[in-house]
């Protein structure tokens, strides 16, 4: 780019910067809302199936390993025994956690456009590379490269979302794009099962053709995302996307938004700016909340088919398959809750109800005694706590307010959450099958915690939203913001 050329785009981003922040102040209730909603649609179409496509791929990558291990790869791999299934599928969040901060500024830094579909095609060829897998060791060594691969994509997609959407919008919108990801990532098992059967193609295993057809998958995905995506809001607002928004409709986007939480404008970076957030206590309530609530949904995913097969007595094909009605259950579950925390503007409830709906299916789960009564403890279990997942999300989005303070919210929520990726990865052991009971009472006090740590943050709130009203505080650096309970 020439000085010229650098000069000009300088100045754009200025004007847009300007007529953004010139915006008078205005209230929600004064945009026209049918226009708000149709802009909404066109919003929804281009962020939502180009993200929810591209993370039922990521959760089908993720969490193929307990599929290929009842098709047959723990055999091949001297997986049976010891802790090597279980150090598999925890190394993946080593690289995960600790990437999570740099893959979230190179997010914001090449756009989200590009970013997210790159990494998801290189994720895909790295998930060809686990098909050819020698041993089990090469196997870990690849899913230390897919966890760093991955780190970027989750929060960059949070991110994306919450620079679209008023506060009071995005839980449906998070709901949304984790049910299609969940429906279609739900139907792994099946998908896993009908690979299986290309077992001895090309001199192959089943289960390296699930890895194998997986990956070509994500690659395709991959293409349809980089052509349907769009920018972040204020990228936007710079060069819109090819059919996507006029200017004027951009616009009336980013005032909605000003008008809202007033942070459209993107604050020249700074590492005090982006690690400001890092001295507020609460901010961490979030991740912790959403480590206990992946703890479980990763407890399940890595080891659903196992549990069905050596614990509840299924055969192989029935252990793939009976593994996604659940989830369908969940997504029913996290849209309704969605509707109604936006309606009623609760983020704290919502997630409680949620985790009280697993907290009363892991009993039944673990000690009924008839298989199909367990399974209907799985449908409960799995709901509840698949399900809370986007609440947290919306918890969170709705609780700050400023571009890096996302941006850093982002990462630690997901990078500090991916913690529970190693806890769900050792909650069902080996050696504790076939009944599981260590891991059964694991959930349970992470349930249970979930509730405590909502509890403890609803109080502070309140605090903090009475000091506010009586002229006391200021929160976010704006005196009309207040907490979401």
């Amino acid at each position: 780019m020439g000085v010229e050329e650098k000069d000009t785009y300088a100045a754009e981003v200025e004007n847009v910067k300007h007529d953004a922040s010139s915006t008078p102040p205005q209230q929600l209730e004064d945009f026209d809302e049918k226009l708000a909603a149709r802009i909404r649609h066109k919003i929804d179409l281009r962020l939502l199936p180009a993200l929810g496509a591209m993370y039922a791929i990521c959760l089908l990558d993720r969490n193929n390993l307990s599929n290929a291990a009842v098709a047959g790869m723990n055999v091949e791999l001297k997986m049976e025994e010891g802790d090597n299934y279980n150090l598999v599928n925890m190394c993946f969040f080593i690289t995960y956690i600790t990437l999570q901060p740099f893959a979230v500024l190179l997010c914001r830094w090449m756009g989200p456009r590009w970013f997210l579909p790159m990494i998801c095609v290189i994720w895909g060829s790295v998930i060809i590379g686990a098909g050819f897998s020698p041993n089990w060791q090469t196997l870990l060594g690849l899913r230390l490269i897919l966890g760093a691969l991955e780190c970027g994509f989750f929060p960059g997609c949070l991110y994306l979302l919450s620079t679209w959407y008023t506060r009071f919008e995005s839980s449906r919108r998070y709901s949304i794009f984790y049910l299609l990801g969940s429906c279609v990532g739900s139907l792994g098992g099946i998908l896993a099962f009908g690979l299986q059967q290309l077992d001895g193609r090309g001199g192959l295993g089943g289960w390296r053709w699930i890895f194998i057809i997986e990956g070509v998958i994500t690659g395709g995905i991959a293409i349809f995302a980089l052509l349907y995506l769009v920018k972040f809001l204020d990228e936007e607002l710079i060069r819109p996307s090819w059919k996507f928004l006029t200017r004027d409709e951009l616009e009336f986007v980013a005032a909605r938004l000003n008008a809202d939480r007033g942070d459209v404008e993107v604050e020249p970076f700074t590492i005090k700016r982006f690690l400001e957030p890092a001295t507020e206590w609460f901010i961490y309530g979030f991740p912790i909340i959403l480590m206990l609530t992946t703890a479980l949904g990763y407890a399940f995913a890595f080891t659903l088919p196992i549990i069905l097969q050596s614990s509840l007595g299924f055969g192989v094909a029935e252990a793939q398959c009976l593994t996604a009605p659940p989830y369908f259950f969940s997504a029913i579950l996290m849209y309704v809750a969605g509707w109604l925390s936006d309606k009623y503007r609760q983020r704290g409830l919502a997630i409680v109800i949620l985790a009280t709906i697993g907290l009363i299916g892991l009993p039944i789960m673990g000690w009924a005694k008839n298989p199909w009564v367990r399974y209907f403890g799985v449908f409960v279990s799995v709901g509840g706590a698949n399900s809370t997942i986007p609440s947290v999300f919306a918890y969170q989005g709705t609780n700050i307010r400023g571009q890096w303070r996302r941006a850093f919210c982002s990462a630690s929520l997901t990078g500090l959450g991916g913690i529970g990726g190693i806890i769900g990865a050792l909650i069902f052991r080996q050696q504790d099958k076939p009944d599981y009971f260590p891991g059964f009472i694991a959930c349970i006090v992470a349930s249970v915690l979930i509730v405590i740590t909502v509890g403890v943050m609803t109080i502070y709130f309140r605090r903090c939203n009475a000091e506010c009203d009586r002229g006391e505080r200021v929160l976010m650096g704006d005196p009309n913001f207040r907490f979401t309970i």
